[in-house]
């Protein structure tokens, strides 16, 4: 829960230096989760308004659901974009590969996401997780 505060709040606009393939997927299960949950409540109002034979009218709570689906999805926009491209940068890999995303090409995205921290110093700043950084002895 820490790495998803830690990119909706501190970095959710940065899309410079490097994420950590920790803080990019626990970024990404906690957003999946809650707009899971959005999800059901939706389903759930779906479900409510057909069980009582309302088939041309929609409940409030998926009114509500959707609406709230919606605002989340529109205010996790940027940081989900921000903590891919610094996943990139961390793989070794140009942020401008999050286009391809947009062009149908998410898998070939998502490969770069689960490949390994490119170790040492990048162009895009110093290993997160501090392997193959020289270290002075004293």
């Amino acid at each position: 829960m820490n790495d998803y505060l830690n990119v909706v709040q501190r970095n959710y606009a940065n899309f410079s230096g490097r994420t950590r393939r920790r803080e990019f997927w626990m970024f990404t299960l906690v957003n999946s989760l809650i707009l899971l949950a959005f999800v059901v409540l939706m389903v759930v109002g779906l479900a409510m308004s057909s069980s009582r034979g309302e088939s041309n009218s929609i409940s409030p709570l998926t009114i509500i659901s959707l609406i709230l689906i919606i605002v989340y999805g529109l205010a996790t926009a940027l940081p989900s974009v921000a903590v891919s491209v610094r996943r990139l940068h961390d793989a070794g890999y140009t942020g401008w590969l999050e286009l391809l995303e947009f062009a149908g090409l998410r898998i070939v995205v998502l490969i770069f996401h689960v490949m390994d921290s490119q170790p040492g110093t990048n162009k895009w700043g110093p290993n997160p997780k501090g392997v193959g950084e020289i270290k002075p002895a004293f």
